[in-house]
């Protein structure tokens, strides 16, 4: 079993060009699957049936909430997909297992008086204010990933046109617009703290922690916690956040779906959708707080 899941790695990688952190989740779901399966005897695909993926699920249900299970139910469906088109397995096992039913969660999103509050959060007196300043900015202005947001590289970047150009899920690049204000404090990184940053190394990477390295998801996620405290923001903040806050904000003053849907990166437009649902919830909140016959 180790062998096939190695060539559905190596085609997840290679054919699928799938990012890393998408590999990796995958690699780890599949691996406790093919543990569970030689724990119970079985070493060859052809062997296994609907059962013991049935099985599987049921036990991990006792451990996992039903999103984590949903996931690791699509990796086996693509994996046994994969099987079957190399003719390695006969059969599907997989096919017509359902997926347990999840619970649509609104994404948790800043208003604007806390997007304004988190943006004006960083010290512009040191280099490290300036690029935490232009982080939040271009976050908030583009809706990047994180991890979208840590591998840009000076040639990604268009000042003068205003727009960013990223890579996104499954390699696919996209082209978002800057707005000015992101453009700006931009242009102040580069000037202003980028080189003190760089030191005398030679690297690619916009954004740079202290000695000239490409800053982590790590160090993003940990300063925007550091933002959010000091702002007294008592929601539960991640660089996510920002990306829900961009969406949600161009819905709530007009942009089409599609345009979101775009900008965001989504391959589907039922993806995008979930912010429709944010608007809905946002708005029955203040008909019940202000209407005269609400309650």
């Amino acid at each position: 079993m180790e062998v096939y899941l190695e060539a559905y790695i190596d085609y997840l990688k290679i054919e699928k060009g799938l990012a890393s952190n998408s590999i990796a989740a995958y690699s780890e779901d599949l691996k406790k699957y093919t543990k569970y399966l030689k724990k119970g005897g079985i070493n060859d695909p052809k062997d296994i049936v609907r059962k013991n993926i049935t099985d599987f699920l049921f036990n991990l249900r006792k451990r996992i909430a039903p999103v984590s299970i949903a996931r690791i139910l699509s990796a086996i469906r693509s994996f046994h997909k994969f099987l079957l088109r190399e003719k390695i397995s006969p059969h599907d096992p997989s096919d017509l297992i359902e997926a347990p039913k999840l619970e649509k969660k609104i994404p948790n999103f800043l208003i604007m008086d806390e997007v304004n509050e988190i943006l004006k959060a960083p010290n512009l007196k040191k280099a490290q204010g300036i690029r935490d300043r232009a982080i939040l900015e271009l976050m908030y202005a583009t809706g990047l990933r994180v991890s979208e947001l840590v591998k840009l590289r000076a040639q990604d970047i268009n000042l003068d046109v205003g727009f960013i150009r990223c890579t996104g899920k499954g390699s696919k690049e996209r082209i978002v617009p800057l707005g000015q204000v992101a453009s700006r404090f931009l242009q102040k990184y580069f000037q202003q703290a980028r080189g003190k940053l760089l030191g005398d190394k030679i690297i690619a990477y916009i954004f740079l922690a202290q000695g000239g390295r490409g800053i982590s998801r790590q160090s993003v996620w940990k300063m925007i916690k550091v933002m959010a405290k000091k702002c007294k923001i008592k929601k539960k903040i991640s660089p996510h956040t920002l990306r829900h806050s961009f969406a949600t904000h161009l819905l709530e003053n007009g942009a089409d779906l599609r345009s979101v849907q775009e900008m965001l990166g989504h391959s589907s437009i039922t993806t995008t959708q979930i912010y429709t649902h944010v608007n809905q919830s946002r708005l029955k909140k203040i008909h019940a707080q202000f209407h005269p016959r609400a309650k």
